[in-house]
């Protein structure tokens, strides 16, 4: 192993439907990432089943522990902390990563970081980049899409959350209504790159002042169109419907956070969680910031796709910050399934 400067963590990740550990060292460099995905068990269901999810979660945390450390070339003398999410999530498959990071905590003896899940997903840039503070990301992922402010490495306030559907909940939604296995976003979005926006779906709360989505509306006409479509027998083409679908979400995505990069003007713009890998999106992004005045285009972290998804390395580079904090839990972390960040109670100027 390497100087004993670094600092190893050992974390996991068990919010949904994968179960996952990893060895970070110093929040940059992933030593070792081992994800056990369970996607082909919930696909008949159509989403995630809990029970399922933490059934599958049991049956492998033990042994993806030891292929975390074995990937790493390390033994437990090599780790310095131990870090797991817990929250918000799935409350059955938190405790599992919640239990066996605590179990592996006081057999060892090794400090407990307790993790919230949306500031790993932001901190998957770190794993790809150097963050320059103050940042501005833009967190969308099946439960989540948000506008966050990033003070320094520990300090996140939302600044503009969904008031209803998020926008991969959307995804999967209107996924079903066109007979796409769960997930469906990565299909929707290779569908919209072979269609056209010809039906004018709905950009709700577009030129509201604040930062905040509604994506139920778009929803709904779009479950609507396809339903009335049925009732007359009429065939849409499934390439422009998903070309529609998207651009109404992206659209929207886009307009607010480049209104927010302006008013914040931080000097990092990450994108994280599951719909970060959506290429229409990263694409919008990347031309909508190339657009904006030289003084006020901040730098641009998109982490790689295999980031994008739930997994141990991001919790691991979020540790590593609070690590560096000495923000460290004790034995009576628990999940807690409805954590949120905390609300921006002031503009930075």
């Amino acid at each position: 192993m390497d100087s004993k400067n670094d600092i190893r963590i050992l974390a996991y990740e068990s919010s949904c439907d994968e179960t996952s550990t990893s060895v970070v060292k110093n929040g940059r460099e992933i030593e070792s990432l081992i994800v056990a995905t369970q996607i082909k068990s919930h696909q008949r269901f159509g989403g995630v089943v809990p029970e399922v999810a933490s059934r599958h979660h049991i049956e492998v945390i033990s042994q993806i522990t030891k292929e975390a450390l074995a990937e790493a070339n390390a033994t437990w003398n090599d780790i310095d902390a131990i870090a797991v999410t817990y929250g918000p999530g799935l409350v059955g498959a938190l405790l599992i990563g919640v239990s066996a990071a605590k179990a592996a905590s006081m057999a060892t003896g090794l400090p407990l970081i307790g993790v919230d899940h949306i500031m790993g997903h932001i901190m998957a840039a770190q794993l790809t980049d150097e963050i320059i503070y103050p940042a501005l990301a833009l967190q969308v992922s099946g439960g989540h899409t948000e506008i966050v402010l990033l003070k320094d490495p520990t300090h996140f306030e939302i600044v503009g959350d969904t008031r209803d559907d998020a926008a991969g909940e959307a995804y999967d939604k209107i996924g079903r209504v066109l007979g796409v296995n769960y997930p469906a976003g990565k299909t929707i979005d290779e569908w919209a790159h072979q269609g056209k926006d010809t039906f004018n779906f709905p950009r709700a709360m577009m030129e509201d002042d604040d930062y905040d989505f509604s994506f139920s509306g778009l929803k709904s006409a779009f479950i609507n169109t396809c339903h009335h479509a049925d009732q007359i027998h009429q065939e849409l083409n499934k390439y422009d419907l998903a070309a529609s679908f998207q651009a109404a979400v992206v659209d929207v995505l886009a307009h607010k956070t480049i209104r927010a990069i302006k008013q914040y003007q931080p000097k990092t713009f990450i994108m994280g969680g599951g719909v970060a890998a959506n290429l229409g999106l990263r694409d919008r992004m990347e031309a909508e910031i190339a657009n904006l005045p030289e003084n006020l285009t901040p730098k641009v972290i998109l982490p790689s796709l295999k980031l994008c998804g739930d997994n141990a390395a991001m919790i691991g580079a979020a540790a590593y910050n609070l690590y560096n904090e000495g923000k460290f839990s004790d034995l009576t972390l628990n999940a807690d399934p409805s954590l949120e960040l905390p609300y921006a109670t002031e503009m930075l100027k």
